[in-house]
């Protein structure tokens, strides 16, 4: 049933809409709607799929928030058959406490988090709203920036040079001159090679002329895929471009012309979404999926190999309470400095990921011995042991590590970082600022 009881509706909330049947999430979700400080939000839930579905037809909901265990809908078929429904609505899906495997899976087919049983709390709920108006604001941004880029591409005239039967220049216009850097009085006549150099971005090689193959071809040819040409002084630009023979009256061929322009900007963008896509907004480091691909890389280069790798699920002890006491914009400048500090620890072959809030994961890509995971847990406690100072701030943080091997308990990426979480929980059980490696615990 749709809750009745929430904060006074305003025109300007964003409705979240919770689909689980769970009385406990309920009323959690409740209360994180009434703390999250990036609303104003207000809230309704349903228990089922089904009413799920017939309230989001109804337009109006910001994001979704939908446990994988409802009454009449189980496991990731759940997830499918809302992103039906939803329509690029930002979704976080509630899963139990053994389906982080099935969690990640909706993952990888659009879900923007995930939320195990036992996990699920008002900070759990308040963090996963904050994290999801982060990633719609950079998402929204980029649309923006994609869009006006594609306008001033669109506005843009195109560069035109041609050249004669013997592949020496003929003609530029205004803005073939100014990307190539010849004016036309310096060009023509020149062999095209001269004035048009454009190399494989790839390898680095030079392309063969556009032009001289659509002579020899006698037809339109585009130009050499992610080609890049250089001006005369030295600058270079990603283009993009098409070329095509001159006939006479008789047509035959007389020389050929070209007409391309400077794609630099949109390609660009495509690099910086694709980069957003794989990691982590505030950290700038690789998100869930990107060091899920990872591990798996990993696992399978050391069953190859016969090589061992570890993961290390990292949670800092009572962060919350500097987020409470001196802001989420302060504690976000503690995040950034831990990850300095995690970084410095490992090697370049290694790979810290943010997985969200105050939690890391650290993939060591191989070690001799599955102790010498543990010596790298020890190292980076030490290193976030030692005090840090922000605006004029000294504090001292502590931090739980769990730690997991390959090969060992671990057969696959997922459950390899399932047991590391696992262990993160057992070493914060024993008194916290320490690492649990499997069923051995060191202070």
């Amino acid at each position: 049933m749709q809750s009745n009881d929430m904060a006074p509706y305003m025109t300007n909330k964003r409705t979240l809409l919770l689909i689980d049947n769970n009385t406990h999430h309920q009323d959690v979700f409740r209360d994180a709607i009434a703390d999250a400080i990036d609303g104003p939000f207000e809230g309704e839930w349903v228990s089922t799929l089904a009413e799920g579905v017939e309230r989001l037809k109804k337009k109006g909901i910001w994001a979704v928030f939908v446990s994988l265990s409802l009454p009449d809908s189980r496991g990731i078929e759940t997830f499918d058959w809302l992103m039906l429904a939803a329509g690029g609505i930002p979704t976080l899906v509630i899963a139990g406490v053994d389906e982080r495997g099935i969690a990640l899976e909706a993952l990888r087919r659009g879900a923007k988090d995930y939320l195990l049983e036992g996990q699920v709390d008002r900070d759990s709920f308040v963090r996963a709203i904050r994290n999801m108006t982060e990633r719609k604001a950079v998402e929204e941004a980029l649309f923006v920036e994609k869009e006006r880029a594609q306008v001033t591409l669109n506005s843009i005239g195109d560069a035109v040079l041609s050249t004669d039967n013997e592949g020496r220049v003929t003609y530029l216009n205004a803005v073939a001159e100014k990307i190539t850097g010849w004016t036309q009085s310096q060009a023509e006549g020149r062999p095209v090679e001269e004035v048009f150099v454009i190399t494989d971005s790839t390898t680095g090689e030079l392309c063969k002329s556009p032009l001289k193959v659509a002579i020899e071809l006698n037809k339109t040819v585009g130009v050499t895929p992610h080609c890049v040409l250089h001006r005369r002084d030295g600058a270079e630009f990603a283009i993009d471009d098409s070329a095509a023979p001159i006939h006479d009256r008789q047509g035959m061929a007389t020389g050929a012309v070209i007409v391309f322009h400077d794609v630099s900007v949109a390609r660009a963008i495509g690099i910086e979404m694709m980069h957003m896509a794989h990691h982590d907004t505030l950290t700038n480091l690789p998100n869930r999926a990107l060091f899920l691909d990872r591990v798996h890389q990993a696992i399978g280069m050391a069953s190859r190999n016969g090589t061992r790798i570890g993961v290390l699920f990292l949670d800092l002890d009572k962060f919350k309470e500097i987020n409470d006491s001196l802001g989420h914009a302060f504690g976000d400048k503690v995040l950034q400095s831990v990850v300095k500090r995690l970084l410095s620890c490992v090697r370049a072959s290694d790979t810290v990921s943010r997985q969200g809030g105050d939690e890391f994961v650290i993939l060591l890509s191989e070690i001799k011995q599955t102790g010498d995971a543990g010596v790298k847990a020890g190292q980076i406690l030490i290193a976030i042991n030692e005090p840090f100072e922000i605006d004029s701030h000294k504090l001292h943080i502590t931090a739980s590590i769990g730690v997991a091997t390959y090969p060992g308990e671990s057969a696959d990426a997922e459950s390899l970082i399932k047991n590391a979480d696992m262990a993160m929980y057992q070493a914060k059980e024993q008194g916290r600022n320490s690492y649990h490696l499997q069923s051995v615990t060191v202070n």
